[in-house]
């Protein structure tokens, strides 16, 4: 099986861990703060926080700048569950936005959703494809709110060479298994805002502050949403590579552009010349002809032995949502999601295994048009 995304673990990536594993200290050491200072930098930001993932990542950038029972924060529901879910363990409602077709909200509808009760902007770089985040920061200048960016997709892109990390108030990131790089589980916040980046730190661990000796004293609710030595050293290792391991999927990517460009069947996400994506997924969307055998398409692909998925069913149509907020229609989010497929782009892929998956993808299709069956 090929998978649209995987984990590359190196012998350097191993040899970090087990030396981690071998010293005194496996939480609460050195190299969580070394792995931090080395993604601020990365990212140009002043400060980072690591958490144990980036659901408490969100958690904790909602709840330090004040999100609570009652305000709103306006997103988009083509994304992971817990951008929004994380609002709502703190009393706030989410306000869909609908979205463009390259999966990123739609920064022209953002401004009619606003009201009264609206706290804060968290947009998503879908795929790794930054979102338009001067124009999400003029609005939230000009009536006063938080941009808290989503770029669990996103270490590594890039507007006009400035890192994701560097525009908004808080940026969040994964370390997910399958995010450009991983500690297993982990994510961070990185902002240059002083005040959010020791509330951050008090949230993640407990709300405790050490004074002298043994005496602490716990000034804050909090968690422990701390991430382990080994995870950070492993992160660390990783980070060193990240570069190298989105060079590998722009070599991926800029084949496949070769092959799918103006195919008649579906169409693929372009991202502008003055941009950078960290790559994390490649993207087709099916032509509504082919909507109807998706699930054929979807199966017949995976029996073939390449691992696709779909990003995202609309938050909006889970359950959950559904029977607190009632039913939302945003139509380009449906069909967004009506057509979406990702397909194996990684950075353990090489050439040959680029060239296997597009001959497969396109003999799977375009027998789909057809109506052969598989």
């Amino acid at each position: 099986m090929l998978p649209y995304s995987t984990q590359a673990i190196e012998e350097d990536d191993i040899a970090a861990v087990v030396a981690v594993l071998r010293s005194s200290h496996l939480t609460q050491g050195a190299k969580v703060e070394e792995f931090e200072n080395a993604l601020a930098d990365y990212v140009g930001a002043k400060y980072c926080v690591t958490f144990n993932s980036a659901t408490s990542a969100l958690h904790a950038a909602y709840s330090v700048c004040g999100i609570t029972v009652g305000d709103e924060i306006i997103t988009t529901p083509i994304s992971f569950v817990a951008t929004s879910n994380m609002a709502i363990a703190l009393g706030a409602k989410p306000i869909f936005c609908d979205i463009k077709m390259d999966g990123n909200i739609d920064e022209n509808l953002i401004e009619a959703l606003i009201t009264p009760h609206t706290k804060a902007i968290v947009p998503v770089d879908f795929a790794g494809k930054p979102v338009v985040i001067d124009v999400i920061k003029a609005i939230a200048k000009k009536h006063n709110l938080l941009v808290i960016e989503d770029a669990s997709h996103a270490l590594g892109s890039d507007i006009n060479h400035q890192k994701i990390g560097s525009f908004a108030d808080m940026t969040i990131f994964s370390f997910h298994a399958i995010k450009p790089i991983t500690t297993g589980e982990g994510g961070a916040v990185v902002t240059n805002n002083e005040e959010f980046a020791i509330q951050l730190k008090l949230f993640r661990s407990h709300g405790i502050v050490k004074k002298n000796l043994w005496n602490s004293d716990m000034v804050c609710l909090g968690h422990n949403y701390r991430l382990t030595e080994f995870a950070a050293a492993l992160g660390l290792s990783q980070l060193h590579k990240l570069d190298r391991f989105i060079n590998i999927r722009e070599t991926i990517v800029r084949y496949y552009d070769e092959r799918f460009e103006h195919h008649k069947l579906f169409t693929i996400i372009h991202i502008d010349a003055s941009e950078q994506s960290a790559r994390h997924l490649y993207v087709l969307l099916l032509n509504p002809e082919l909507h109807c055998v998706k699930e054929e398409i979807f199966t017949e692909l995976q029996t073939r032995g390449l691992g696709v998925q779909v990003h995202y069913k609309p938050i909006y149509q889970n359950s959950f949502y559904k029977e607190r907020f009632g039913e939302i229609r945003l139509p380009n989010t449906e069909q967004f999601y009506r057509s979406e497929l990702s397909i194996p782009c990684h950075q353990k892929m090489t050439m040959e295994d680029a060239v296997y998956a597009a001959d497969i993808i396109l003999e799977v299709i375009e027998n789909a048009y057809r109506g052969c069956s598989f």
